[in-house]
């Protein structure tokens, strides 16, 4: 079932598979999102959760047994209920069923709130603990914009993105398994807009540690066109930019992400994965996005 919100300025379309927006457009029928081509790439904005990437083998150690997590985990592809829903806000909620439970042993409540206001859509992501251990977990998003907006007068070159604050930035790679490498080092230039081509992706996604600042915005733009979108973020460790290479497609991705991959070095175990969170019994967890379309 696909949920709608509006106002004057928007019309988004939400899918409860995923909590999943799947379009937004404009008052001038203008589609910002990627339209889930499967020759390209088969989504269009998944929430990420309970893990941020890959793990080692696809699999981690939790007191004693092994369970496995593929890329991003399961919340993708689950069914979320509808607790609210008006014209301007949806509240969707996601617990543990017979399928979760093999491959995540913790109880929890996941739940994503959309508001729209004006030409702004705030992303509210509430985890909570409901087990009576403590509990492991990163979370995300992975929003595709579809690029170029106005492909009759622009082109995917066409593109940059901003970065504020505009300061140099860490930049995490990716091996060819999507496990983080020891290759980190200071992207210089980031004071300017990063040029987005197609060759930008050849080693996979692009990895901003913005965890020094307690609001972050990566904002993508055209040289020849008006439209666009921004998304800011707060208090989360991690940016990433992405899209397909060498195939090559008319999207990017602009990711907020409170958890990352696991290392080439990583341990296996759940409690020790880098930048992993950790609820205790009766604890919440609080992120949130906002996405500007203009």
């Amino acid at each position: 079932m696909t949920v709608v919100l509006k106002n004057n300025q928007l019309n988004v379309k939400i899918n409860e598979k995923g909590a999943e927006i799947v379009s937004v457009t404009n008052k001038e029928l203008l589609e910002y999102i990627w339209d889930a081509d499967p020759r390209h790439w088969k989504r269009h904005a998944p929430i990420l959760f309970p893990i941020v990437g890959r793990l080692q083998n696809d699999e981690y150690n939790y007191e004693g047994t092994i369970y496995k997590m593929y890329q991003h985990g399961f919340a993708r592809d689950s069914e979320f209920e509808v607790v609210e829903h008006t014209n301007t806000k949806v509240v969707f909620l996601l617990q543990p069923n017979d399928e979760i439970k093999l491959h995540y042993p913790f109880k929890f409540k996941l739940y994503v709130t959309y508001i729209l206001n004006g030409n702004d859509l705030s992303v509210d992501m509430l985890v909570k603990n409901e087990d009576r251990h403590s509990m492991y977990f990163s979370i995300g998003a992975h929003p595709g914009f579809r690029i170029p907006l106005s492909p009759e007068k622009e082109s995917f070159n066409d593109y940059s993105v901003t970065i504020i604050p505009d300061h140099q930035y860490s930049l995490i790679s990716l091996d060819k398994d999507g496990l983080t490498t020891t290759n980190v080092h200071n992207k210089s230039g980031l004071t300017d807009p990063l040029p987005i081509s197609h060759h930008l992706f050849s080693e996979d996604a692009k990895i901003f540690d913005v965890s020094e600042n307690k609001k972050t915005t990566f904002k993508i733009s055209s040289k020849k066109g008006k439209h666009g979108v921004a998304v800011t973020a707060y208090n989360n460790q991690y940016f990433g930019l992405w899209s397909t290479y060498p195939q090559e497609s008319d999207f990017v991705c602009v990711e907020p992400w409170w958890g990352i991959a696991d290392s080439e070095s990583s341990t296996g175990f759940i409690k020790d994965k880098k930048d992993i969170s950790r609820l205790r019994c009766g604890e919440d967890f609080y992120a949130k996005f906002t996405i500007k379309f203009f």
